[in-house]
């Protein structure tokens, strides 16, 4: 029996045998090794960057250079634009590019079932859905500029037909100063598309063509008001489209709305204008005078000024300045005491207060920080505008006006002046209370705290200077420094 070889497969590229230690396989064939890269550029390729041809080898980037599809977004990246058709390589199947741009009219669709543009059969795979009805992939795009759309830019039109945002907007949005492109951008557009001036309509809607009862329809226009349109003001009901301003006819809402005494809705500028304070400091840094052209007169009203004193409260009641009644709404708290918003002011220079600026003084009233201390504070060096010397009225014994005149029961008072020691007012040492301005060294006067104090054992305080030559030890080596004499007796 005569031998008979193995068929040995052959390289597509050589047209030579390929053994097992050097092959390598593409396209159900068998290339060498050294023979397995691109026809075009000549890059070694594997297995995850390979692309056969007719026989020929490419890496995916040629491939797709002379292979691939042309046109718009078959570039290097989404968006950009390739004319590439691969002439250079010697392509000739630009042709082939026809299968990009499907004839969607070849089957027709029965009368209300096919896509609303064009009229074809519509299947599951390139189906857009808008107003109810399936569109073609390709024939989803605005009616006007065939801008593509998505469910997140399409605008339904009344005319059955679909269009972008910006179309939909000039064609059937309202017209006018604020409706441009932005807020404060005029769109005076009106003529574009004049057979839609009917579908407009629909946009604003007739609310007195059903009248309601006297009183309980909206107070604008007299029609019923239905929930989906309903605005609340003043336990009135208004129309979305009536609730604006009755002079410039802005539109409103619960933080722009101002209920007037004449029983409409304003702006809060129209209001300002029309029943505000006026006056300087009332306009915008101007003098606004006291009426309008056209307005009424509103500056005489009574309530402008709240006259606080007209309930008087009983004795001890009410507010310690006027004596009137303090309600709840114009209540604050000071010293255990209810004042007036209006009342609640420095007693010598009449500034407002403050929970934070507010001072309660000795004779029951209260001041600001600067009259407090003027009147109040402690005298000379050291207690002005640091480190200046105030001198109102030369009188020492005003260092003293703070201080408690009552005598306190033997043992409880301080222990220097013997007077009662409020809360307000207390240092704490050595289980004793002593005065704020008490707490001071018995020698040099110098005030104490935490830090230098120093327990005597004569029952008074020192700072720690005094405290050693007073009861520190004497002699070499106890001075102010090591190697010192100090030799007081």
């Amino acid at each position: 029996m005569p031998f008979k070889p193995a068929d040995i497969p052959k390289c597509p590229k050589c047209d030579k045998s390929v053994y097992a230690a050097e092959e390598r396989v593409a396209g159900g064939k068998k290339w060498h090794k050294h023979c397995f890269k691109c026809g075009m550029c000549g890059k070694f390729l594997d297995s995850t960057n390979c692309s056969e041809h007719d026989n020929e080898l490419y890496c995916k980037m040629c491939h797709g250079r002379k292979y691939g599809p042309k046109g718009y977004g078959f570039g290097g990246g989404a968006g950009s634009l390739t004319m590439d058709t691969g002439k250079q390589f010697g392509n000739t199947e630009s042709a082939s590019q026809k299968h990009l741009i499907f004839d969607t009219t070849v089957i027709k669709a029965k009368d209300g079932e096919g896509c609303p543009r064009c009229g074809g059969v519509v299947y599951n795979a390139e189906q857009m859905l808008a107003r109810g009805k399936a569109w073609h992939k390709t024939c989803y795009k605005c009616n006007e500029c065939n801008k593509r759309l998505d469910s997140t830019n399409t605008c339904e039109g009344p005319d059955s037909e679909i269009y972008c945002k910006t179309c939909y907007g000039r064609n059937f949005g309202p017209k006018g100063y604020g409706f441009g492109k932005g807020a404060g951008a005029l769109q005076s557009d009106s003529t574009l598309n004049g057979s839609y001036d009917g579908a407009r309509a629909v946009l604003r809607p007739d609310t007195k063509c059903i009248l309601a009862p006297e009183g309980q329809g909206c107070p604008r226009c007299g029609g019923v008001v239905y929930e989906a349109e309903k605005m609340l003001a003043k336990d009135r009901v208004f129309h979305k489209g009536c609730f604006n301003c009755h002079d410039c006819h802005r539109p409103l809402d619960s933080v722009l709305a101002c209920d007037a005494p004449d029983k409409d809705v304003y702006c809060k500028a129209c209001y300002g204008k029309r029943f505000g304070p006026k006056g300087f400091g009332y306009g915008n840094a101007i003098v606004a005078p006291d009426a309008f052209n056209g307005y009424e007169d509103f500056s005489n009203r009574p309530t402008l000024i709240i006259d606080t004193t007209s309930i008087m409260a009983k004795d001890g009641e009410g507010c310690p300045r006027c004596k009137g009644v303090v309600f709840e709404a114009e209540k604050i708290l000071a010293k255990g005491q209810n004042w007036h918003k209006r009342c609640f002011s420095c007693s010598k220079c009449h500034r407002p207060l403050d929970s934070i600026s507010a001072c309660d003084a000795p004779d029951r009233e209260i001041y600001c920080k600067a009259c407090y201390a003027k009147d109040f504070g402690p005298k000379g060096f050291g207690f002005g505008h640091t480190p200046t010397l105030v001198s109102v009225t030369g009188d020492i014994d005003h260092l003293h006006l703070s201080m408690p005149t009552g005598v306190a029961p033997k043992g409880e008072g301080c222990p220097r002046c013997n007077a009662v020691v409020y809360a307000a007012e207390q240092m704490v040492c050595r289980n004793r209370l002593w005065h704020k301005c008490c707490f001071n060294c018995a020698d040099c006067h110098r005030t104490l705290d935490a830090q230098n104090l120093c327990d005597a054992p004569d029952l008074e305080i020192y700072c720690t200077p005094c405290y050693r030559k007073k009861f520190g030890t004497h002699g070499f080596g106890y001075g102010m420094g090591a190697g010192t004499l100090l030799s007081f007796q």
